[in-house]
């Protein structure tokens, strides 16, 4: 029997010899980490400078463009020769005979260009950077949404872990509970009062006790290791929170709200990416419309590598219209008003399933705190059943099947109850999270 007993400790406490040294964090350190460190929040932020990098592409339509190079060329072309020194201003009378001007030697001729160009009226411009900082509003709304998303899954992953704590809590009370019972069930066998087939039935009981506490401190790494990729940490340590599983407040929960709030940021996010669409089909609309734009050029000329003998300038406005380029201004228009009419329905679409998610969410908030009540009745029960067949079962008047099923039927309620109170405190966070603005 003390090899037997032996055998069951090493299977509850194999698990325990093998890992580290649990780490101690509290909701509050995971959740700044996760801030810090979570990639997830992360890409949000990457793809909120891409955002502002389209936005600052924009102010091509308002700032100048400005250029500058420098040419080298040689030539003997006639009307590149004459124009060549012209703008180097070194032409003499000798330079109109027809001769030199028909059979010119080669000329050289280095030109510096700065070259600058304006917009002035670029009306589908205008509305493609209001189209750009709508996208960025969408994607700064949707970072919200997301470190949110990351909030409740940080809250789901500790509280798994606490359920795990809780669990190998309640399976190491049972192990406590079979361990004595197998001694009394060895005595009374000792003593004639019970057959091997009840003793050999506490046995079995205490070995499926033992396997389910090697599965429960497992479950204790797994939720670990959770909660690790949520906060970024490569160091996969086994994690213990500082504070116990336990029903959150009423107090502490959301004020359940019939109809679906518009501010929260999801639903904002895909608002401006509707406003987006729609500058974007306004833009395509004014491509139509014609262009004004400023030009202005400055040289500098001379036959020497980054000299500048002579120079001049150039500067004037272009008023450019494109009438018809075949259909593809009609085709790209027609594209954006779909998209802009596809970009509605979606939103329409997604505030209806966002509100059948809220009603769900809600009702079963209102089923565990309904089934919470019920467990913890049934906890209580249990737990005093237990209590008088254990007596009666030390005085020899109670069935050995009867002490082991109320044993084990309390350590299920036990188990029971506090799932329910992970559902309890899990529905409350998910209602939180779905009526956050």
């Amino acid at each position: 029997m003390k090899y037997y007993l032996f055998i069951i400790g090493f299977l509850a406490l194999a698990p325990l010899g093998m890992a580290q040294e649990p780490q101690w964090i509290t909701k509050e350190d995971a959740l700044a980490q996760i801030r810090e460190q979570n990639n997830n929040l992360k890409i949000a932020e990457k793809e909120i400078m891409a955002a502002k990098g389209d936005v600052q592409q924009t102010n091509a339509i308002i700032l100048p463009n400005i250029g500058i190079s420098h040419t080298g060329i040689a030539t003997t072309n006639p009307l590149m020769a004459f124009g060549s020194r012209l703008n180097q201003a070194i032409l003499t009378p000798g330079d109109f005979d027809p001769n030199q001007l028909n059979n010119p030697a080669q000329v050289q001729d280095f030109a510096t260009r700065i070259t600058i160009e304006q917009p002035l009226i670029n009306v589908d411009g205008i509305y493609q950077r209001k189209a750009a900082k709508a996208q960025l509003r969408a994607t700064e709304l949707q970072s919200v949404r997301t470190e949110q998303y990351m909030t409740l899954e940080m809250e789901k992953a500790y509280m798994q872990l606490q359920l795990a704590y809780k669990t190998v809590e309640v399976l190491q009370k049972a192990q406590k509970t079979a361990a004595e019972n197998l001694r009394i069930a060895e005595n009374s066998l000792q003593q004639g009062y019970l057959q091997r087939s009840d003793v050999l039935a506490v046995q079995v009981r205490a070995t499926e006790i033992a396997n389910q506490l090697q599965y429960a401190q497992s479950n204790i790494l797994n939720a670990s290791n959770q909660l690790s990729v949520l906060m970024n940490a490569d160091t996969y340590a086994v994690l213990k929170p500082k504070d116990s599983l336990i029903v959150w407040p009423t107090e502490a929960g959301p004020v359940p709200i019939e109809g679906l709030t518009e501010n929260r940021a999801d639903i904002q996010a895909m608002e401006a990416a509707t406003a987006a669409y729609e500058q974007l089909h306004r833009a395509d609309q004014m491509t139509f419309l014609p262009r004004l734009n400023a030009f202005g050029t400055y040289e500098l000329h001379d036959d020497q590598l980054f000299q500048g003998g002579a120079d001049g300038y150039l500067f004037g406005a272009e008023l450019k219209w494109n009438i018809l380029e075949g259909s593809k201004r009609f085709g790209k228009s027609q594209k954006s008003r779909a998209e802009l009419e596809k970009s509605r329905l979606q939103l329409q679409q997604y505030k209806s399933e966002s509100q059948v998610e809220l009603n769900r969410a809600l009702r079963m908030l209102q089923d565990a705190k309904n089934n919470l009540e019920l467990t913890a009745l049934a906890l209580e029960q249990s737990s005093e059943s237990l209590r008088i067949r254990t007596n009666r079962f030390e005085q020899g008047l109670e069935k050995t099947t009867d002490l082991l099923m109320a044993e084990t039927q309390l350590a299920q309620k036990r188990l029971e109850y506090y799932a329910t109170i992970f559902q309890h405190n899990y529905a409350m966070a998910y209602v939180q999270f779905l009526t956050a603005p």
